[in-house]
Parts: structure tokens; sequence; C-alpha cells
């Protein structure tokens, strides 16, 4: 095995280590690894550069902040029994010949997969892991969008792809983001953010998902008003309190419960 072969061996296994914990220190990893310090800051520098982590002094973290979204791989790992219980209750809301758009969130991810009894459908996504899900299901039309690939969120985004957005228009989209609270949605990253609004601006009916987790909490973008989208769904840990204030906003709540099979 060559020095290169075992180093990129050991990244990715300090990658999925720091994605199972989602944080963790310098430290620990030198002496989990064998390695020194000075090698792990070398492999954690290049994991971040990757967009895989995000370092922060004496540690590194795969988990999300106010101002940085996590890897995909991070997200896929949390909340699942949540997004599962939404993606069953988002399925309800489609129905055969629709029109169907849905941006790069893990959850939407959850309603792809459950897309076939669905068709016929047009879905119209820019998450190359939904692209993947739905390119070979019999009666799904697959419209990808374009644009700059960001492997951080294994989507694509930029100008060419809020272009192709504009050029469509959707029956529904669904749409989740990082962060709600005050009757506002919030997310980290502004490349995102405006991907979004152009997918709002081009769907009748608009869906957010949203697992309780993001419930209360700000980030550094606001996205839109809660009162912007049509129907919002989430899990049954929501509080009692969080649901009313949703109520609040004139949309319609619906609550995922969390025992269905």
């Amino acid at each position: 095995m060559t020095g290169r072969t075992t180093r990129n061996a050991r990244q990715d296994q300090i990658a999925d280590h720091v994605l199972r914990e989602g944080s963790v220190s310098a430290s620990q990893l030198a002496e989990t690894f064998g390695v020194s310090l000075m090698t792990v800051h070398r492999d954690l520098d290049e994991l971040e550069r990757q967009g895989v982590v995000r370092k922060y002094r004496g540690g590194v973290s795969a988990q999300p902040s106010s101002v940085f979204e996590s890897n995909v791989a991070y997200r896929l790992r949390t909340a699942r029994a949540e997004k599962a219980a939404i993606a069953r209750v988002a399925r309800t809301l489609i129905e055969p010949g629709m029109a169907v758009m849905l941006d790069d969130s893990t959850t939407t991810l959850g309603v792809a997969e459950l897309l076939p009894d669905a068709a016929p459908l047009t879905v119209i996504t820019n998450f190359l892991q939904v692209i993947n899900a739905v390119s070979q299901v019999d009666g799904v039309r697959l419209i990808a969008l374009g644009g700059e690939y960001y492997p951080t969120h294994d989507s694509f985004l930029g100008v060419p792809c809020i272009e192709a957005i504009e050029s469509l228009h959707a029956d529904v989209l669904l749409t989740s983001t990082s962060a709600a609270s005050g009757g506002l949605t919030y997310h980290q990253e502004q490349e995102i953010v405006l991907v979004k609004r152009a997918m709002m601006r081009s769907a009748t009916r608009k869906v957010l998902l949203m697992d309780h987790t993001k419930l209360g909490g700000t980030a550094l973008h606001q996205l839109a008003p809660l009162a912007d989208f049509d129907d919002v769904v989430v899990d049954a840990g929501a509080p009692a309190d969080v649901l009313r204030t949703l109520r609040d906003h004139q949309v319609n709540v619906h609550v995922a419960p969390l025992d269905t099979p």
C-alpha cells in the first residue's frame, strides 16, 4: 500500500468517524488513529477543503451551525425516522400527472423514494441523489436542473440552475430548509437560498418539510416568510406551542406520526 493510498484511506476513516460522532477534537482523532497531531490537522485541512467537515479551534465538526450547512453525508444520517415519517405524509400530497419539484434537501430524497406508485409524474430536481433515485422509475419523466456542482450538497446551484428553474412551472414544490422561527425560514448559504426562492416562484403549491430539530432556530440568511408556504409538514416530535405558532401563520400544518410502519 502506497503512502498516498494509506493517507486517503485514513482520511476516509476520519471522515466517517466525524460524520458518525458529529464533533470531535483533533487530539482524540490523533489518539484514535495512532498518528501525530500535525498529521491529523493536515488530514482535516484536506477534508475541510472537500467540504466534508468544518474545522474549529482544537477540533472538527460535521454538524451545521447558523453560518455553515453540514455535508450531505452527515444530513443523511440525522433524524432518519422523522424524515421518513414526513416523507410518507408529503407523498399523500402528490397525485399522478403532477409536475413535482424537489430541492436538494435530504428530506425530499425520502419522498423521491416513494414516488414510483404515484406515476405518471414529472420530477424536476437539482439534487443528484434524487436524480439517481428516480431516473429508472417507469412513468417518471425526469427534468434534471443543471448548474455548478457542489459536492458538499451533492446538487447543482448557481445562475444556470436558477435560469432553468425560471423556464419551468411545477404543480407542487417540496422543499426543506435549515431553520424556522418567528414566522420566517432560514438557511446558511446564499446560493441555496437563491435556488430555493426561484423554485418557490415557479410552483403553484409550496410545501415545506421540517423535522422538529429545525424548529425554533435561525441561520444566516432569511429564505421566506412561513406565510409564503401553503403547507408545512412536521413530525410528531414538534412541541405543541410550535405547532400553534405555525398555524398562526395561516399555513396548513400536517403532523407526521412517528409510529407509522
